[in-house]
């Protein structure tokens, strides 16, 4: 059974089971019934979300669940189902299964007549029954936190110093684009904002570094409005990132070079910026490095010996492949800053991942820059904003 169909199934099973488990616990046994309704119709709504999901995404039914719905079922299966609920359910089941032994081997595994039951004051009753629905309390919570969030994102400015850039384009500016993942939580009115903060920076050259869409084909049309939108000035490139893929490699490409956009796979385009020429060199995606060290290298040898070469690649780990084959800059995203972080250094991020925020150099002098991304395809962000960048090479 391959790990989608894990998580497909296991959502709900494991959902469920949690759900009977705090219903036989003593904290919600000890709560009124209108919390206990309470508490399993927010559980029930959790559920239904889920199998709506499905039935759109399998064609069952015609219309997709809204954002908010999304955000609620994606926020608890993929966060607080795994790291509150199943935590307190093994826990939990833990210390009964030790009660047990311990109060059967005392010989008095039933509690005595007329014996207060463990919660006999309303204030513990209540802080009792808040901790066992702390999973979803905490979902509903940040549902509500997130919807405004993905509607909003910062531009970023950063000098990138590299050795050896040529004087003429010393103080080149990129506009640096990834991760829009137009869908679910990024369409309408925020694309027409983002294409309006890239076309206020003015940049010589704007650089798009995968996961245009969220999952859908259908979402394309919408994505490719946006980017007609921009106003390329010097050039505008894209590669590919894994969500672009979900409905087929071809497709997409297809779709994206039919409107008439550059997409680079294992690709090189030849420009010339401020009197110098310039090789936007870009790679397809690919999860392995073994992978992405091949394709850098293919795409590599495409490029010319005047020419100041740099890198598109989804994956931030292509850094290390291409500053190996000479390549002075790297630009790429997919982290999305780690999405969910303590601090900016503390987090998803560093624990994934080698780069994932901001600007990377070795000792060589070669840098990378990896974006934030601009869009969202999990609704909830902390220390890591969904951003724009705005580079300015500088000569060192």
């Amino acid at each position: 059974m391959s790990f989608f169909l894990m998580i497909l199934f296991g959502i709900p099973l494991l959902s469920l089971l949690w759900w009977v488990w705090v219903l036989r616990t003593s904290a919600m046994r000890n709560a009124g019934r209108a919390t206990r309704w309470l508490f399993s119709l927010a559980v029930a709504a959790l559920l239904a979300g889920f199998l709506w999901i499905i039935l759109a995404r399998s064609g069952r039914l015609p219309w997709d669940p809204p954002g908010l719905v999304q955000a609620a079922v994606l926020l608890w299966g993929l966060m607080f189902l795994p790291l509150l609920a199943l935590p307190s359910l093994l826990l939990g089941a833990t210390w009964q299964a030790v009660t047990r032994i311990r109060n059967f081997r005392r010989g008095s595994e039933t509690p005595a007549a007329g014996e207060k039951p463990a919660f006999h004051s309303d204030r513990r009753r209540f802080l009792a029954t808040t901790a066992a629905a702390l999973p979803v309390i905490a979902t509903y919570g940040a549902t509500a936190i997130s919807i405004p969030q993905v509607r909003h994102f910062r531009v970023r400015r950063i000098d990138v110093p590299l050795a050896g850039l040529p004087r003429d384009l010393d103080g080149l500016t990129i506009a640096h684009i990834s991760d829009v993942h137009v869908g679910k939580f990024t369409n309408g009115r925020i694309l027409t904002e983002l294409a309006d903060a890239t076309n206020d920076l003015r940049a010589d050259l704007v650089a798009m570094t995968g996961d245009l869409i969220d999952h859908a084909l259908a979402d394309l049309p919408e994505a490719l409005d946006m980017l007609r939108r921009i106003d390329p000035r010097g050039g505008m490139f894209l590669v590919e990132g894994n969500h672009d893929l979900f409905e087929g490699r071809e497709a997409f490409a297809r779709g994206v070079t039919d409107a008439g956009f550059p997409l680079l796979g294992n690709a090189a385009a030849r420009i010339d910026l401020r009197g110098h020429p310039v090789d936007v060199l870009g790679i397809r995606w690919a999860r392995s490095e073994k992978a992405m060290e091949g394709d850098i290298l293919q795409t590599s040898a495409l490029r010319r010996s005047d020419a100041f070469p740099l890198l598109l690649a989804h994956h931030p780990h292509a850094f290390d492949a291409a500053a190996g084959a000479g390549i002075p800059l790297t630009l790429g995203g997919h982290t999305h800053g780690g999405q969910v972080m303590v601090t900016p250094n503390l987090g998803a991020g560093p624990a994934m991942y080698r780069y994932w925020s901001g600007l990377y150099q070795n000792p060589a002098g070669h840098a990378a820059v990896i974006s934030n991304g601009a869009g969202n395809w999990f609704p909830l962000r902390t220390a890591a904003p969904a951003e724009i960048l705005h580079l300015t090479l500088r000569r060192v």
